[in-house]
Order: structure tokens, then C-alpha cells, then sequence
């Protein structure tokens, strides 16, 4: 379970692309702070941050064609086994920068080129 660097989305295969609409899917429903040493640092982050990226994801997909289920562009939805958290819908506004975590550096950038590379993808 790997959240791509940010700037790598739009030059995902779509394999990778949808791989990574379905590992957000998952961690925004019952994986939410189930620790996996790849992805602890979602954790260390508010729940809005991970929605503010699979919209991201979500925009990517709609722009080659997916057709993605409006649900999830709602912010208290978790999935159908989760269903909707309603104490999300009153939460503070949480100002995101970009990128959304502060873990997607450089280094992390040419960490995520060289996995990709490893899997035979080349960008």
C-alpha cells in the first residue's frame, strides 16, 4: 500500500492510477489508522488531508474517462462497509497546502520513480 507522490498522479499508467483510487478507498474506510509501514505518515495527518488527495486522484480519473462513484467526492463517506461519518460534516477547515503531505518531498518523488521503474514503468 504506497500513496503515490503527488506530482506523479497524472503521469500514472492506469493501472497504477486505479490501484491507487482503490489503496485510498481502503484507507479512508477500514484501513483508517490500521498502521503499514509505508503509509503510517497518512495517519500522522487530519482525515481531510487523504480526502483532499483522492480528489486529486479522483479529477485524474475523470480525466481519462473513469467514471468514479459520485460518493466518494463526499467527504463524510467511508465506504460502504464504514458508510458516512457525519462528525467529519462540522469538522474545522483544515488549510492544505501543497503538496497535501509534507512527506512527498524530493526525496520521496525519486523514491516512487525508482518503485515505478522496478515495476517496468518509466516516467
Amino acid at each position: 500500500m504506497r500513496l503515490w507522490h503527488q506530482n506523479l498522479i497524472n503521469k500514472l499508467p492506469s493501472q497504477q492510477l486505479l490501484g491507487q483510487h482503490r489503496e485510498i478507498c481502503a484507507l479512508r474506510g477500514l484501513a483508517w489508522n490500521k498502521r503499514h509501514r509505508i503509509v503510517n505518515y497518512v495517519f500522522e495527518h487530519p482525515y481531510e488531508y487523504l480526502f483532499a488527495f483522492h480528489l486529486l486522484v479522483i479529477a485524474e480519473m475523470e480525466e481519462r474517462g473513469y467514471h468514479v462513484d459520485e460518493l466518494w467526492k463526499d467527504i463524510r463517506y467511508r465506504g460502504k462497509r464504514v458508510g458516512y461519518d457525519e462528525s467529519l460534516l462540522n469538522k474545522d477547515v483544515v488549510v492544505i497546502k501543497t503538496p497535501i503531505y509534507c512527506e512527498h518531498n524530493e526525496d520521496y518523488l525519486k523514491e516512487c520513480i525508482m518503485n515505478l521503474h522496478q515495476k517496468g514503468v518509466d516516467i
